[in-house]
């Protein structure tokens, strides 16, 4: 896309919000759509579903954008509380850069039921590391793995964005990233089967029991599409 379309595109974006907000009554509304849609994806992203259980404490999460594809890696230890707010974004950035209503999907993977598969020594290192600092290494390595955009670079007070080189980062995760490579294995294995499984679009979810993949996008299809 030229600078000329994309200003054209950010001209229109700004238009059909000033149409969506003309009035107080339409301000309401617009509140109201927008938080009902947040709800209902965090809904999705926690609730038990079928017979698979509520997704709670620590996990990794992704969300892919229409056309982006994969925007952001994170890592929460309550993911019943941060996937529920991960649309509504009052306490993350995200859905202030990327809104919700164009998230094609949205991968969770709760890794804690992963060690079982993984190499018994790692299973006491995991242990003595917790939950975490665990988490943390997880997340790292598949942000190096997968390079989202909205993780490879950083806000500086000047106004403008700085690269960030994640291979080169002294962060608690990435000193912690290689300590466990056959849970990373693992999960890197399990993220690639939900980022590509087929979402069944009556339901907008799919549960693996060690990974949900869920599709925003699916509640935007009238009943029966």
């Amino acid at each position: 896309m030229d600078d000329q379309m994309y200003d054209d595109a950010y001209r229109g974006w700004r238009a059909s919000l000033t149409t969506l907000l003309a009035d107080p009554a339409l301000l309401a509304r617009w509140q109201e759509r927008r938080f009902q849609f947040a709800h209902r994806v965090g809904a999705l992203l926690t609730e038990a579903h079928g017979g698979s259980a509520a997704v709670t404490g620590p996990a990794l999460y992704g969300v892919f954008a229409a056309g982006a594809g994969l925007c952001y890696v994170g890592q929460t230890q309550e993911a019943e509380r941060r996937l529920r707010d991960l649309p509504v974004g009052e306490s993350h950035h995200l859905a202030n850069t990327v809104p919700p209503e164009l998230w094609e999907r949205v991968v969770v993977i709760r890794w804690p039921l992963l060690l079982s598969e993984a190499p018994v020594n790692e299973h006491s290192l995991a242990k003595e590391m917790g939950p975490t600092i665990c988490g943390l290494a997880l997340e790292h390595a598949l942000q190096v793995a997968t390079a989202p955009p909205l993780n490879s670079r950083r806000r500086r007070t000047s106004g403008d964005w700085q690269p960030r080189n994640l291979t080169q980062s002294r962060s608690r995760g990435a000193i912690h990233a290689q300590s466990v490579p056959g849970l990373t294995q693992l999960t890197l294995a399990a993220w690639s089967a939900l980022a590509e499984m087929v979402i069944p679009g009556h339901s907008a979810v799919v549960d693996t029991g060690t990974g949900r993949a869920v599709s925003p996008t699916a509640l935007h299809q009238p009943p029966g599409a």
